[in-house]
Order: structure tokens, then sequence, then C-alpha cells
């Protein structure tokens, strides 16, 4: 809108192709100013500062926030403009001042002349597309051709973008020229952000050269030991004009290659193999798991499908779930234990887990049988464990010596058996063993007359086969009292299943005991059988008081999934991810309520940038609404109490094709080990659903530098063509150092701290007193090496 003399007009203003002029619809008696030289513009003046504004009658009504100025020519004119938003108004003052901010011979870089690489380059490839020499080609052609190059744009968008040039100069037919093709691609395939960056770190404007790009890769992607054949390595690959690969040129369409090649992806490649130690005992590991596998909906009334033992087993999933009861014609079967209406025989999940078991990873699968079978069944039962897993069933007895579990390592290609044991003196085929009832809801109750808290479980005697009793070996299921009498009786090999209510409450009460607990000790946490919709638990919740098999349900997606499948991606999603060293040395002492800097951790200070978006779609569920969206993008933290935090960009109204947001922000992260980001752009205007796409990465997959994001549906399918670019630096709170050490080198290069500890005597009242003392001794070891 430009408002003069108490006059209002409603004007559509665009920054021409070439970045060369500001122009818009003129007027009849204005024909001769419809634009302005970018090259002439002296400033951009925020808010109502001209002499048009002050003396304008209506000038009151208009928000300061949404007016600027362009003062332009030697006789400083002024151009004076008020936009819908502030949103708007920003963008515009930004994008002109960067523009003016360079110089005017940073405006050179895309000339109307087809001297320049870009022009050279599309040139080629339209005369390959112009078969018959006509000098023009189909505009079917022309939309393809510009399709191929960006895949992401949509038909109708490019072939809308030709007519309205063709009416534009009152061309009669559709047919296009060379011209008309560069200029559409021009028009449609420049991204002004990347075009920006690219200005800043060229020496000459138009591309960066070899030494260019290696103070790029050095200072903003945080790269080592960059050579200057990296350079020209990077050139050759994603250069796409034959002058800039001759010439160790990198143009602004390369530059864009290179940016949104996997090489700038936001997630570290060397976190995509197994990149973390795998020799250490089981109980050190979180361990990927799933409940009620064999389900494909909700508990109450979903089927049973092997379908569901398929996904979890290719998603990487180690722990699966075996609910088995008597079947018909003596064949044990699965099935949700509720409807009963649908089962699947035993038989054949055990074939598909010999089939998929070590597809995604050659780490140990722990099966979690719930064993509700008779003793014929369960005869049958043992029969097909050994017939069809046969030697991939680790059945070797658990070292007596041993303190703690065998390693994944030293588990390779082995299947545990999760389940009730007899008795070592049991000398029968069968045995009695007190069955406890998973489904009961296990809970605390104060006894009035000793203070004593004790754990109620529904439990009842059942008969058990001692051919499938000496199948467990690893994983024993014994029945959990409290952690005294753990620490005192409890053997390395036996797991306990929490109830989800009750591990939130050790959590709270104990959360100290619960991390020391599963240093040693693998612990089993299934959700509540209230959740008969299958929701999901939080994991987070669990996993900072070092939890190792947090059992989710898989067939419903959304946020707690997210995180689950993020989080294992760090370790070439082979099931198994190391727990923060905090969580396994006998020595250190963590709370997993913690709400402030872990003693011996350093801090890291995490800045992120929300630069644009590509691409964005429809929200999937949403009614009826166009194919527009006016997007906004959260970044969350998910990890410890003290680092939970969530931030949000303004909306971009009515673009989901390149939206620009522009915003930073700035996260203390106090156990970077345990701390996930996760990326969630939604609809602002949206009917019945606004989720776009998702990104979720744990913090220390995070590279530094321009990266994009690629995003995902709300069931774990990549988006195609949808894209977040963001700028990523990542320092120590008190300072950073090199550039190039803003990353991951700077955290896996400190060497950890030895501190003091106190022994655990295992007399309660004792242990109470001195447990207060582990913070102040880590505060002075802290103290002391700082100070050094």
């Amino acid at each position: 809108k430009v408002r003069s003399n108490s006059r209002v007009y409603h004007r559509y203003f665009l920054l021409d192709a070439d970045m060369q002029s500001l122009r818009w619809e003129p007027s009849k008696k204005e024909s001769d100013k419809a634009k302005i030289d970018v090259k002439s513009i002296k400033e951009v003046r925020t808010g109502k500062n001209t002499d048009t504004f002050r003396t304008n009658g209506i000038s009151d009504q208009i928000s300061e926030d949404c007016a600027f100025s362009v003062i332009y020519g030697e006789n400083y004119e002024s151009l004076d403009l008020v936009a819908n938003s502030a949103d708007v108004a920003n963008i515009w003052v930004t994008g002109l001042r960067y523009l003016i901010s360079y110089g005017k011979h940073t405006l050179n870089m895309i000339q109307s002349s087809q001297d320049n690489m870009r022009a050279s380059w599309l040139g080629d490839l339209f005369d390959e597309a112009d078969v018959i020499g006509g000098k023009c080609i189909s505009l079917c052609s022309a939309v393809q051709l510009i399709k191929k190059l960006s895949p992401g744009l949509k038909n109708v968008k490019i072939e809308l973008k030709f007519k309205e040039l063709h009416k534009a100069k009152d061309k009669i037919g559709s047919d296009v020229t060379k011209e008309e093709f560069i200029e559409v691609f021009h028009d449609l395939c420049t991204r002004p952000e990347i075009y920006f960056l690219l200005v800043q770190f060229s020496s000459n404007k138009e591309f960066l050269d070899t030494k260019d790009l290696m103070i790029f890769l050095e200072a903003e992607q945080g790269m080592a030991k960059v050579s200057e054949d990296i350079s020209v390595e990077i050139i050759q690959k994603y250069e796409p004009s034959k002058e800039g690969q001759l010439k160790g040129w990198l143009s602004l369409d390369g530059f864009t290659n290179y940016l949104m090649s996997p090489d700038c992806h936001i997630f570290d490649p060397e976190q995509k193999t197994v990149c973390q130690d795998m020799n250490q005992p089981l109980s050190h590991y979180y361990i990927n798991s799933s409940h009620n596998t064999y389900l494909i909906e909700d508990q109450f009334r979903g089927p049973s499908d092997i379908t569901g033992y398929i996904r979890a087993l290719k998603m990487g999933c180690r722990s699966v779930e075996l609910d088995v009861w008597d079947g018909p014609d003596n064949e044990p079967v699965i099935y949700t234990g509720h409807t009963m209406t649908s089962h699947i025989v035993f038989r054949s999940v055990i074939d598909i887990i010999n089939k998929y078991a070590f597809v995604a990873s050659e780490f140990p699968v722990i099966l979690c049988v719930e064993n509700h079978c008779s003793l014929k069944q369960q005869k049958v039962m043992f029969q097909h464990l050994k017939k069809i897993l046969g030697d991939k069933i680790h059945s070797d007895p658990p070292n007596l010596e041993d303190n703690y579990l065998p390693s994944p390592s030293d588990l390779k290609g082995k299947i545990l058996l999760k389940g009730k044991k007899l008795a070592s003196n049991c000398t029968g085929s069968e045995g009695e063993v007190t069955d406890e009832d998973e489904g009961a809801e296990m809970s605390q109750k104060m006894n009035n007359e000793g203070g004593e808290q004790q754990t109620v479980v529904q439990a009842k005697k059942f008969q058990l086969s001692k051919d499938l009793s000496d199948l467990v070996t690893l994983c024993k299921s014994v029945r959990f009292k409290d952690f005294q009498a753990a620490f005192q009786n409890q053997k390395h090999w036996e797991l306990c299943s929490f109830n989800e209510v009750f591990a939130s409450r050790c959590a709270t009460d104990q959360p100290g005991e619960f991390v020391n607990y599963n240093k040693k000790f693998l612990a089993r946490v299934y959700p509540s059988p209230m959740r008969i919709d299958s929701s999901n638990m939080n994991p987070q919740d669990f996993w900072k008081c070092g939890c190792q098999i947090v059992a989710m349900n898989y067939q419903t997606p959304g946020l707690m999934m997210d995180l689950n499948i993020g989080w294992f991606r760090q370790n070439g999603n082979c099931g198994y991810v190391l727990r923060p060293a905090i969580m396994r040395e006998q020595v250190s002492y963590f709370s997993a309520n913690t709400k402030d800097s872990v003693p011996g951790v350093s801090p890291q200070l995490l800045h992120i940038k929300i630069i644009s978006g590509q691409n964005f779609p429809k929200p999937k569920g949403s009614g009826a609404k166009g194919d527009v969206v006016d997007p906004y993008v959260y970044v969350e933290i998910h990890g410890i109490p003290a680092d939970c935090a969530e931030q949000r960009t303004k909306t971009v109204h009515q673009n989901g094709d390149n939206p620009i947001f522009d915003e930073s922000f700035e996260f203390q992260i106090n156990l970077p080990e345990l701390a996930m980001v996760r990326f969630v752009v939604l609809d602002d205007d949206y009917i019945g659903d606004e989720f776009i796409g998702q990104y979720t990465i744990p913090f220390e997959c995070i590279q530094p530098g321009f990266r994009h994001i690629p995003l995902q549906s709300l069931t774990g399918e990549l988006l195609p063509h949808a894209w977040l670019f963001v700028h990523v630096a990542i320092t120590n709170r008190r300072g950073g150092g090199k550039p190039h050490k803003r990353g991951l080198s700077v955290r896996k290069g400190k060497k950890g701290r030895e501190y003091a500890t106190m022994r655990i005597l295992l007399i309660k009242a004792v242990d109470e007193v001195f447990k207060t003392a582990a913070q102040p001794l880590r505060e002075a070891t802290d103290l002391r090496e700082n100070m050094q």
C-alpha cells in the first residue's frame, strides 16, 4: 500500500528477477516512475519518519511497525509504504538493506546478458530440449524441464508463471523461448536467502572460488582440515555449469545444490553407522523396545497382525513382546487377551522373528514372553523355538563370577528370552513359579506402623515347563520389591518390569537410587494398562532414570514415537544407544529430577536460526481449504527437566512454497548426551489438522553450520522435497573457541573428570546421611579443575 497526500493506493510491489530494481504496476500518470533502481537507494527507513507520513491526515491510523520508507535518487525522494503486517514490512526492510549494504557491485551477479554461468548452463539445457532447432520448446516441455531442475515445484505454478509472462508481453501461442525459460527459472528457482549467503562469502560477489569455499566450509560448516582439493571436489560434484567446473567456480545454483545435498543435512553422517563402544554391559545401553508388538491398532479393539513384528524389527527394534495363549489344534497363539477375536499362530511369529531379527541390526534381540499356556502347549512352544531359532537362542547359563551382563558385541546374532524361570533345584519336567500379572498396576502404600514403603503386586502360582525355563538365561523375570532389597539380593541376569505409574513414582521419590539401580540391572518399563487407546508414555521420563527398555506402542504415531525413533538413529539405528557416562560410572551420582546444570558436565549453548522453508504440503488431515498454508515452526528441546524448552517463529501467511522466517533462538543444554531437538512445522490457518511435518534429532548428532532438515510426516515417512533451512552453532557456556570448533569436536575431545564419591554401604540410615555429600564433592572438583 502506498499512501500520499491523504490518498491510499493498494499496490503490488516486487523485486525484479535480476534483483536490480523495485517495481510496481503504474497508474497512467506515473508510467515513468513505476520502478526504482536498487543501486539508487540511499536508505531504507523504518516507521513513520518522512514528511509524507508526518503530514498525512490518517497517519495516526497507521501502525509504526508496518510503515517504512525507501529513500532514493540524487534528490533523496521517498517512496512511503505501509505493509499489511509487521512481518511483511520486516522482510522488505531486511531484504532491501541487505541488497544495498554490500555496495553497487554486488548487484551485478545475475544480469540480463547471457554471459554468466547460469544463463550459459540453462541455455545448453534448453538447446538439448529443442530437438527440432526451432529456438522454442513446447510449454509442456518447458514445465517438465524446470520441474526436473527443481522437483519440489508444482507443475501448476510453473505453467502459470509462463502464462503470466506471455500475457504481460501480449504474446500469442504457448511455445517458450530460451529467454523466457531462463526468466521463469530465475523467478521460481532463485532462493534469496542462499544468494545473500553467497554474497557474504564471495570475494567477487558472483560465485565462490575455491578459497571462498574453503573459508565457508571451515568458518560455518565446522569442517576440519579443509583443503583446496576438498573445495575443487565439491565444485565438480555440485556445480551444474561447464564453465564453473572448468574454472573452479561455484555459482548460485551450484551453491544451492551443495547446501541441499546430503553433505549439508543436519544429521552427522558418522552416526549413521554404529559409532559407539559396543563392548560394555547390556545394562549400559538404551534398548529400542516395542510393547504389544502384535497390535497394529489400539489394544482394546485392535486386531493382532504379524506385520507388527516385521515393522518393528525392520525399524531396529531389539525387544519385542509375545503374549502367548492356548490355541486351537494344540497350537499356541498370540493375541491381545482383551477381545481375543483375532490371533496369530505362535509358530508363524517365530518364523518372522527368525527371518527379520538381524536385518536391521546384528545386535541381540530380546523376546519378552508373556506365557499364559498350559503345560501341553508350552511343550509345543519349546519345540517351535528350538526348531526354528536353533543356535540363535542364547542358552549359556550366566557366569556366576561376573557382576554384569555380557555386552551387545558378545551377544551378536543371539536371541534372548525374557520370562519366568524355575528354581535351580527343580528336578522334574515342570514346576511352580509366581506369575506376576503385568496387566495389574504396581502401586505403593505406606505401612502405618513402620513407615516402610511396600510394593503391591497381583500374583498367582503358575505351572511352568522346565524346557521353556531352561531357555531363559540372561533375562529372568523377577518381582521388584524395593531398591535396598535389589542392591542386596538381585542377580545381574535378573530383570524387573515396571508399570509406568510405579516407575514414575520411583523417578519422583527416589531418582538417585533408580539411576544407581540401572547401572547394573536391566529395567523394563511398560505402558499403563489404562492406555487402552495404545497411546504412548514419554520415553524421556524413564531414559533420564537410566531405564534401558522403555516399551513403546509402535502402532501409535505422534510426539512420543518421534522421540523414540529419533533417539535410536544416533548409533547406526542398531537398536542400542550407550547411556551417558554419568549414568554408567559406579562412582558417579546423578538425580533424574535435576533442574539445574549437572555437576561434571559442561553445559552447551545451542543457537538455532530458522531461516526458511521449502515446499510445505497442506496438512494431511485438513478439511475443505485451499492448497495455501500459513506455516510457523516450533523448536522443542526434550531431555532432563532443566533442558526442556520450546520456542516458536512468527507465522508466514499464505506461503508454503518458500516461506522466510529469519528468526533466532538460544537454548542452554545441561546434559547434552540425553537431549533431543524436535523441529515441528504447523499450519496457523487450518481446518481439522495443523500438523505439516517434523524432524527429531539427538543433540549429539547435530552438525553446526547452514543445514537443511528433511521433514517427516506424522507416521515417519519423508515428505517429498519438504525442507527447513537453518543455521546452527553450538558453543560452551563460557565461550566457544575457533569457529570450526563450534560443533561436536569440542565435546568429543573433552576429557572426563574423575570425582570422589561415597561408597554405598547398604545401610540405609548411613547411606541417606552421606548421599547429600556427593554433589558438594563434585562441585569442589569442578571448581578446582576450572580454576586450573
